[in-house]
Parts: C-alpha cells; structure tokens; sequence
C-alpha cells in the first residue's frame, strides 16, 4: 500500500520548493537500495549503454547530484542529475518553484541553481562504486562571458563521472540560453564539444525546447547528425501556455506535467519524422502513465524521462509505468519494448 495519497495533501501545504528540499533530505537518509534488474522485455540499448528499463528521472529533480541511487532504488531505470553550471550560482529570485493542483503541473523559473560542477563531481565520484546508469546534464552560468566555453568545460569536468552527457540548451529560465538551438550557434557548440570530448568519453545527448518552429527541428536535426550526437532529449519545459485553470497559470517560466503532453508527443514525432530515424529520441514532457509512455515509444521514442508527475502521483510512479509497459507489450504481442519502438 502506497501512503503517499494520505501524504501529499500534506506535503503541498508547504511551500514546493522547500517541500524539494526536504524531499532531497529524507532520501539521504534511505539505505542503500539495489537498483533494477535489466528486465529482458524492458532492457534498452541506447548509444552502447545498456538500460534496465527505459523510464528515467529526469534533470531538475536532483540538481547536484545528492541522491540518484536512491532514486535509482525507487525503479527508475536510470537518472539524469543537473543541471551542473562550471561555476556555483544560486539562480533567480524566489519564489521560482509553484504547483499548478489544478492541472497537474509545475510552472519553475529555478535559473540553473546549483553548487557547480566541482561539488557534484565529488559526489558523483563516491556514487560510480554502485551500479546504475547516472546522467549529467550541463549548462552555462548566468553570467558567463562565453557560455560555449562554459558547455566545453562542463563536458571536460564531469566526464569521469557520467554515463552519458547532456548538452541543455533548452531552459527558459536562463536568458538567451535558447538562441544556441539557432543553426550556426548549434554548430559551433558541438564542435567546441566535440573538440573537448576524450576518445572514449561517455555518449553525448542535447536537450532541445518543444517551443521550436519547423525549420528549427530539421536544422537541429540536420547538425545533430552532422556532429555526432548519441541522443536527442525531446522536450524541456514550453513557455506556451495552454489553458489552465490554477492562479499561478500567469506566473513566468517553463511549464511542465500534464498540460505539456500534448506539445511534447507532437515535438517526438516531428524529430522523429525530421530525422527520419537516424537519431535515437528519448521523450520527456508530461510522461505521468504507462498508457502515455507506451505511446511514447510506438511514437519513436527509446526511452522516457519524467520529474513532474512525482510531484502528483508520488515516489511508486516509475515501478508502476515500468509493471504497465511490460503488461502493454504482452498486449499487444511484442517480445521486447525494442519492436515497439516506432511502430505508429
């Protein structure tokens, strides 16, 4: 039996970004939980990284890197940590953080908050003793002079301890952040990365924005490819608006939860379609059932990332999605999640 429907009209009379924290505190004192099982059903292989099962936390949750085995305990079949700025930065004035009841979203303007990339290397070097596969997704400090640079120092600091590296050029909450999704500010940034890349250095994906245009994609798509990314991460949080019934509706910032999922399915299929399957696409973006994440899937998608739908439907949330695939795949008569994959 879950408590967490007796817990949260609790945990939402506080305000939620001090609820995040205290939640971040309580999984530091969790004892060490074994993370998943490959499940031979569920079990992905994405850019030479083998995933137990392809529900994944998403970046936000665990900005510097505190708790992601514990979160890896909860079922998730992996966990993106960040977003990591070279330098420590507190982002922007609070309150930045507001739950959306009403609608079953969040609406945040966090501006990167975080203790920098040093901080959580230390962390992050202690967690790569345990098995589970950890993600580190980068960015660019408020004030740098040069963000490009801040990306390649980024991908030069934290590449001992990833699994993967994601390129978030996609935030709202960071001014002008999203002009390096424009084509010729996108190819330079993948090269400077690519130039600050070992040899055998973990894959590379890039988070992008659902709010793009349809020349937008096929460009991202088009330099995506040409610079070797492993991975596109489809979507981050959408400064559109649909309509919403909560009184924070009007607050500035990135929307998320419900209300994206329709934007962020759309967006998979344009990536999908742009790419014409030559990338591999993970879907992030009001993922909150195993109904939506299968869509997901037969939409293209290799895996699936979350963080809102914790808010509303509690710590269980990726051990149900992952029990609901595997029940959806015997449905429908296929032997593993791969086959799916695109189907639609």
């Amino acid at each position: 039996m879950s408590f967490f429907p007796i817990l949260r009209p609790l945990i939402h009379r506080l305000d939620a970004e001090r609820a995040h924290r205290l939640t971040i505190a309580a999984l530091k004192l969790v004892p060490p939980v074994v993370p998943p099982m490959p499940d031979p059903m569920l079990a992905t292989r994405l850019a030479g990284l083998e995933f137990p099962n392809p529900v994944g936390l998403a970046a936000g949750f665990d900005k510097d890197g505190e708790v992601p085995h514990a979160m890896l305990g909860l079922g998730f079949g992996f966990v993106e940590v960040g977003t990591l700025t070279p330098l420590p930065q507190a982002g922007n004035p609070k309150p930045r953080l507001f739950r959306l009841t009403e609608d079953g979203a969040v609406i945040n303007r966090m501006g990167f908050n975080n203790g920098g990339q040093a901080a959580a290397h230390e962390r992050l070097a202690r967690a790569r003793r345990r098995p589970g596969i950890i993600g580190v997704n980068i960015g660019a400090n408020k004030d740098a002079v040069d963000r490009i640079a801040d990306y390649a120092t980024g991908v030069r600091a934290m590449t001992d301890v990833a699994d993967y590296l994601t390129v978030n050029i996609s935030s709202p909450n960071t001014p002008g952040l999203r002009a390096l999704q424009d084509r010729g500010a996108l190819d330079a940034l993948l090269q400077a990365v690519a130039a600050a890349r070992v040899a055998d250095g973990p894959p590379l994906f890039l988070k992008v924005a659902p709010d793009l245009e349809p020349a937008d994609i096929d460009d991202i798509c088009r330099v995506a490819i040409d610079r070797g990314v492993d991975a596109l991460i489809v979507a981050n949080t959408t400064i559109s608006r649909p309509p919403l019934e909560s009184a924070y509706a009007g607050e500035s910032g990135g929307l998320s939860g419900r209300p994206l999922a329709p934007l962020a399915r759309q967006r998979l299929r344009d990536f999908r379609k742009a790419s014409g399957g030559a990338l591999p696409l993970i879907s992030a973006g009001g993922v909150a059932d195993a109904d939506d994440a299968y869509q997901r899937i037969r939409a293209g998608a290799q895996l699936v990332q979350l963080y809102s739908a914790l808010v509303y439907e509690g710590p269980g949330l990726a051990h149900r999605i992952a029990t609901g695939l595997r029940k959806l795949l015997v449905r429908d008569g296929f032997d593993r999640l791969n086959d799916a994959v695109g189907i639609d």
